[in-house]
């Protein structure tokens, strides 16, 4: 079953606009996140499941007070719509949920009340009063669980009464809507409107037709039917001679008998010419809020006069944006010119740019525009401009002030300091994980996420559907190693559900190919299953391995470990896991010595670690580790301090006190953190750079940077005063790539990551 919105298009050299009411009748199953003209939500409940519908994808409502509005023109018939109450984990759903309208849009009468809602979508109707023009659905009170809602169907009614409708070329034209048309200056354009009576008794009297407006001059009623009969039509003639190119805009007002709408009005956007009037003044005064490593909020002062367009927002990464949009060129989301991208084109004076990573610097411009599609005039010169600089790690800076790599306990203590969190369900991953963080936009409104083991570039529309769009959410450290596999409750635990270890990747060409096979690095020739940028094939002791893209090891190997760190230890008195087996007297949670019978091998975490070297957190973890955070509570340890890995024997989850390779490396210090404060400024860098020393007393600090195989590139003796203080660096020899500076002190290291680009 496709799902569609039923609408109609005006072609040629006019164009109707939508505005703020629908048409009847409706039909809208959530296609996608953008919802259609005359429908609102509010409250911070409101998403999508991508996952689940009748067909998915479908309306989700997840908070008190959340609800869903359309407004509507003309009269209603029947409502239709399918419902769930998806329950807790535990327990069934419970609260309270609404189906209300109005007349008016303020005073709201009750269709339905659901205090129990089915466990599958269920499809209720109810008639609409006659007078009607909004339909809300409402969580009135959550309880437990959320409510899903789908395929919301309004039918046309019938009017007792007089009641008129106005279209043209088939296409009605709501009451306070909006059409364009164009015509060369001083050239006359007949448009032939239709006035209908969609009233079964009694006739519609147009007592007059007027124009007003800026440029009503512009305008003439040529003819209009002063009678029309029930359910008859009479056609109305306005004529158009744009005496100036440009913007020439008024309002036809008929006056009429229908009760409810005594005068419809229709707002005319002429253009003499091919483009609109260009816009008098571009906006000001940006400023950027609750700025963290991964999300950030732009607002800015809207243009005076504003206008009747929006704004065009532009980003760039790495210099100003220098790029300028295109006069009659109507971009969507994700469009590129040049070397920048369209982050929107909207009325609003504030937004929410998505694909962010921590410290890089973002560049925009903001250009005024008039005029709607082909005829849209941007004001060029001048843009807004602004930038914002994200974040680096947000780690707090004494979240391991409990860990020591000294401490006989550590690994116990690590442990202790990231489980227990949160859970966020598996069911949301996909609008908590990829439409906020993995996802990106592209060309032509589009989005695009990236299977993280291949590579594999995914374009939608939004929303992302895991089935359709054959993605799958991947458990890293697979379901079928993990301890409590067997649990009849296994889905709803926390290691099932830990957003640090799931990923997005392909389900077909790559996660069925890597199956439960461990990470290893393939030698010969890989298997023809091998796809992109991934490899499966057996490595140096001829077990069968999976290897991910080069760029994604270290993530894979830290979203690995992680799990191992995070759950071991934890009791369980649940059916075992026969299947995997650990080393003699190993903890639970440790990488697996053999997974199956089939597969009577396990995990090498020799190979792990040496991608956690090889391949650092990026940016994009370190944004990524910061957000998880704020969903679960915890963090991803070996992101926050990549030497601890050294000290954890995976394969029985016990602390070492050596350096076994790959971890013997002179980059590699004891994690003893002192109460200094250091960041880098600008990071990324050309090896020009300051470095910010907040000291808590007169000292002398060893500097000494490593590139990623632990070779020492820099070294200096520095001696720093208490307060702040600013460390010039000039290293213009560096190479491209990830370094790791370690300060001492007496007090212990400290080591911050610097990206030279």
């Amino acid at each position: 079953m496709k799902k569609l919105l039923l609408t109609s298009i005006a072609t040629g050299c006019v164009t109707l606009l939508s505005f703020a009411q629908a048409t009847l009748p409706i039909s809208w199953g959530f296609p996608t996140t953008i919802l259609p003209t005359g429908w609102t939500s509010a409250g911070t409940g409101f998403a999508y499941y991508s996952g689940s519908g009748a067909p998915a994808p479908a309306a989700k409502f997840s908070t008190t007070g959340t609800t869903l509005t359309v407004a509507f023109a003309g009269t209603p018939g029947t409502l239709s719509y399918d419902v769930v109450g998806n329950p807790p984990t535990t327990g069934p759903w419970a609260g309270t949920y609404k189906v209300e309208e109005s007349v008016n849009g303020t005073a709201w009468i009750t269709v339905a009340t659901y205090t129990t809602l089915p466990s599958a979508y269920t499809t209720y109707s109810s008639a609409l009063l006659s007078t009607s023009r909004y339909v809300r659905f409402n969580y009135v009170i959550k309880t437990a669980g959320n409510v899903g809602l789908d395929n919301v169907n309004i039918g046309v009614g019938v009017s007792t009464t007089q009641q008129i409708n106005v279209q043209q070329s088939a296409t009605t034209i709501v009451n306070g809507g909006t059409y364009t048309l164009s015509s060369p200056v001083s050239t006359m354009l007949p448009t032939t409107f239709a006035v209908q009576n969609t009233g079964t008794v009694g006739t519609l009297n147009v007592s007059g037709v007027t124009i007003t407006g800026p440029a009503a001059a512009d305008y003439s009623v040529a003819s209009f039917p002063s009678t029309v009969a029930p359910l008859g039509s009479g056609n109305m003639v306005i004529n158009f001679t744009p005496s100036a190119a440009g913007s020439r805009i008024a309002a036809i007002n008929i006056a009429n008998n229908d009760p409810t709408a005594p005068t419809y009005v229709i707002n005319m956007y002429g253009v003499g010419g091919t483009l609109a009037s260009e816009p008098a003044a571009q906006p000001s005064s940006f400023v950027f809020s609750t700025i963290k490593s991964y999300q950030f909020t732009a607002n800015f002062t809207a243009a005076s006069p504003a206008p009747d367009g929006g704004y065009l927002v532009l980003r760039r990464t790495g210099a100003p944006v220098t790029d300028v949009p295109v006069d009659g060129v109507d971009y969507l989301r994700g469009d590129v010119i040049g070397n920048s991208k369209v982050v929107y084109s909207s009325t609003a004076t504030g937004f929410y740019p998505n694909e962010l990573v921590a410290s890089t610097t973002y560049y925009f411009a903001v250009f005024s525009y008039n005029g709607p599609g082909v005829y849209r005039n941007y004001l060029t010169p001048t843009p807004l401009t602004g930038s914002a600089t994200t974040l680096g790690s947000m780690q707090p800076a004494s979240y391991y002030s409990a860990v020591s790599t000294a401490s006989p306990t550590f690994v116990t203590n690590l442990h202790n300091k990231i489980n227990p969190h949160t859970i966020q369900f598996y069911s949301s991953y996909g609008p908590l994980m990829v439409e906020r963080i993995y996802n990106r936009d592209t060309t032509a409104g589009q989005r695009v996420v990236t299977c993280v083991y291949s590579g594999l570039n995914k374009v939608y529309n939004d929303p992302f559907d895991w089935t359709t769009d054959d993605f799958s959410r991947e458990h890293t450290y697979c379901q079928s190693w993990q301890v409590t596999v067997n649990s009849p409750t296994f889905q709803s635990l926390p290691e099932y559900n830990d957003y640090h270890m799931i990923t997005p990747t392909n389900q077909t060409l790559v996660n069925a190919v890597r199956s439960n096979y461990p990470l290893g690095e393939v030698v010969g020739t890989p298997l023809a299953s091998s796809y992109l940028g991934d490899k499966i094939g057996n490595d140096i002791n001829g077990y069968k391995v999976f290897e991910p893209r080069d760029s994604d090891k270290g993530d894979a190997a830290r979203c690995m470990l992680y799990q191992c760190i995070c759950y071991t230890g934890v009791p369980y008195t649940g059916p075992t896991n026969t299947n995997v087996t650990y080393a003699p007297g190993a903890a639970t949670w440790s990488l697996p010595k053999t997974i199956s019978s089939a597969i009577p091998y396990g995990q090498d975490q020799d190979v792990l670690k040496r991608w956690h070297y090889q391949d650092p957190p990026s940016n994009f973890e370190i944004a990524r580790n910061d957000y998880v955070d704020s969903l679960q509570g915890n963090r991803n340890p070996f992101i926050d301090s990549m030497q601890y890995v050294c000290y954890i024997d995976f394969t029985t989850m016990t602390k070492i006190s050596g350096m076994p390779a790959p971890c013997n490396t002179a980059s590699i210090a004891d994690h003893d953190m002192n109460n200094d404060i250091i960041t880098l400024a600008p990071n990324p860098n050309n090896g020009n750079f300051t470095a910010y020393y907040s000291s808590s007393q007169e000292q002398k600090v060893t500097v000494r940077l490593f590139d990623v195989t632990g070779r020492v590139v820099f070294s200096d003796i520095i001696k720093v005063n208490i307060g702040n203080n600013p460390i010039e660096m000039q290293l213009q020899n560096l190479n491209k790539g990830i370094y790791l500076f370690e300060f001492t002190t007496q007090a212990g290291n400290q080591n911050v990551k610097l990206v030279i680009d």
